[in-house]
């Protein structure tokens, strides 16, 4: 099971009525935040969007918006890297 990231997904938005899915967002999601049913894509584990947009910059239909390093993402993973690094992490998000 992936990490849980950032509560409720901060920016993640999909317009159902605008999704033809075609199944980009499950193909390119790195967390299977996605799924595909009854030919519509589905928001599934909301809770893991790390928020990278790449469902939303693989999204032919432009059904999906997500703003990349809101929610802190981003500094969660540099938090990672400093860590791995031996360096002090932040004491605050964003």
């Amino acid at each position: 099971m992936p990490l849980s990231y950032i509560k409720n997904g901060e920016t993640l938005v999909l317009d159902e009525a605008a999704c033809t899915g075609c199944g980009a967002c499950v193909e390119v999601c790195p967390h299977a935040v996605f799924r595909v049913e009854s030919g519509k894509a589905r928001v599934e584990g909301r809770e893991y969007c790390m928020e990278c947009g790449a469902c939303a910059r693989n999204c032919p239909s432009g059904a999906i918006t997500v703003t990349p390093g809101v929610g802190c993402a981003a500094a969660i993973l540099a938090g990672w890297v400093r860590r791995l690094l031996g360096r002090k992490a932040p004491t605050r998000c964003c």
